[in-house]
């Protein structure tokens, strides 16, 4: 770079700056101050600020765009006054279920805080284990894609077919994988910064340990509620969190595999004591300066990253009309109205409510809504509807203890075969299209089926992990509460 050229950046980076902070109140200048203090005395001062490389994981979602705006006046701030700054590590894990626009939302974000070209920036994301540039318009590869499908499968199904719904939890499992890693990778960074309130980091650290244990990794060391202890408890699940599903087979290594450093030597900055300012005074930075294209219904509903409200609102649907013998409309009425109680309880406008009735509770809509559900299922996850129902009932775990109820309800035709099923599960011979009907109902192949076969569903609140006896799920129902929020993205029991 030459001079002349530094010179015009850096002018450039003086304008970026001034504009973020023309965007900022006089509390949120405070706050700005009081976290750039944080990030220097975290460094060792202002003279290590320059090698000190921060990392910010970047979902596209209203808060972790603010966060990065955060941080980034912070980072131009430094470099206003000082020979040098912080560097900036901006990461993105891509998932099946990630929308086109929390993708777009990124890239908006990135290139107003012009964070492509700054060399104190990496801009990064993850697509099967690869770590690549970030780039909006590339299509997650096709391993990626069945890499991520059947890994949800796997994990999915070690439930009771009436325990809670918490059918995604291998979100939680690759998010974690994928926060260990990214922080080893090109020489590591010192710390990751985040601004998620206490709840949610209790709640993706309860997801991540749950996820664990349905993938038959050990329990943790210690109990810790919030992020301080995020990467110990990474480093005791190590590189691969799915090595119990697939022992014999050849994963895809991390790579490239010799960018990632031995050690890691990651902490945590907690930044939720200094977002200030409420949700309507950030909305001018975020959609007038980031371009942030809001889903107001879903940051208001999702208390889960990695399926949407409307596929959560079909899967309530279809447990409904095949496991509780009901109707598909009276499970989704359901799902609206649970929504509509935690909405009026946090005391949102009253046009939430009316858009979440508008979605949702419209019976003329609800076939077209069931079809475009399953389409967007179909697209984003990889799972036909006969796949989620299978999911719902989890028929494969524990040597097949849900198969006999799955069949009567779902595939009464197939009761004939059921010795066949179970000999297949056992890796004995069957007839052809015994085996493919496995792969289609299921969307997993006949080795996988065989390996949940010898597996024991994951019992909740039991202190034990897979592999001991399944206790009662009685004390499972207990978690159907209708004011509990996380009921509201379908991830409660079924009851009995």
């Amino acid at each position: 770079m030459t001079h002349t050229h530094e010179q015009a950046m850096n002018y450039v980076y003086q304008q970026i700056l001034q504009r973020l902070l023309s965007f900022f109140s006089r509390a949120e200048r405070t706050a700005l101050q009081l976290m750039i203090q944080r990030l220097v005395v975290s460094a060792g001062g202002m003279e290590r600020i320059g090698n000190y490389k921060v990392l910010a994981i970047q979902s596209g979602s209203r808060d972790s765009c603010y966060t990065l705006a955060l941080l980034r006046a912070a980072q131009l701030s430094i470099a206003s006054r000082a020979p040098a700054t912080f560097q900036l590590r901006v990461a993105t894990l891509r998932l099946n279920g990630t929308a086109p626009m929390a993708l777009e939302n990124i890239h908006r974000s990135c290139s107003a805080l012009f964070l492509y070209d700054d060399p104190r920036v990496e801009v990064l994301m993850v697509d099967h284990r690869e770590v690549l540039p970030f780039n909006h318009l590339m299509p997650i590869s096709e391993a990626g894609r069945e890499w991520n499908r059947r890994n949800q499968l796997m994990v999915g199904h070690r439930r009771a077919w009436d325990g809670p719904l918490e059918l995604w939890d291998d979100g939680y499992l690759a998010t974690g994988e994928f926060y260990g890693q990214i922080a080893r990778w090109n020489t590591g960074v010192d710390v990751l910064v985040s601004s998620d309130p206490p709840r949610r980091q209790a709640q993706f650290l309860d997801g991540l340990n749950r996820a664990a244990a349905k993938a038959g990794l050990k329990a943790p060391d210690s109990h810790e509620a919030g992020y301080e202890g995020l990467f110990a408890r990474l480093d005791e699940l190590g590189s691969d969190c799915y090595r119990a599903f697939y022992p014999d087979a050849a994963q895809a290594q991390w790579r490239p595999a010799d960018c990632f450093e031995a050690c890691r030597r990651t902490t945590f900055i907690d930044i939720h004591d200094m977002l200030v300012s409420n949700l309507e005074e950030r909305w001018p930075l975020l959609t007038d300066f980031l371009g942030f294209q809001p889903d107001e219904l879903t940051a208001q509903l999702s208390e889960n990253d990695y399926v949407s409200l409307s596929i959560s609102a079909h899967l309530r649907g279809l447990q409904a009309c095949f496991v509780l013998g009901r109707t598909y409309e009276a499970g989704v009425n359901e799902y609206l109205q649970r929504a509509l109680v935690m909405m009026r309880r946090k005391q949102l406008p009253e046009r939430f409510c009316e858009q979440a009735m508008e979605t949702f509770g419209n019976p003329l809509t609800m076939a077209d809504q069931r079809a475009m559900a399953a389409a967007e299922a179909q697209k984003n996850l990889g799972l036909s509807e006969a796949q989620l129902v299978c999911l719902l009932f989890a028929p494969f775990v524990d040597r097949g203890a849900a198969l006999e109820h799955f069949l009567r309800q779902c595939h009464p035709g197939m009761l004939v075969a059921l010795p066949d099923l179970h000999r297949a599960m056992q890796g004995g011979p069957a007839p052809e299209q015994v085996l493919q009907w496995m792969v289609d109902v299921s969307g997993l192949p006949v080795n996988l089926i065989g390996t949940l076969y010898r597996m024991e569903p994951f019992v909740r609140d039991k202190g034990r992990v897979p592999g001991t006896e399944s206790g009662d799920v009685d004390e499972q129902a207990a978690v159907m509460d209708p004011e509990n929020e996380t009921a509201v993205t379908g991830e409660w029991s079924t009851g009995r």
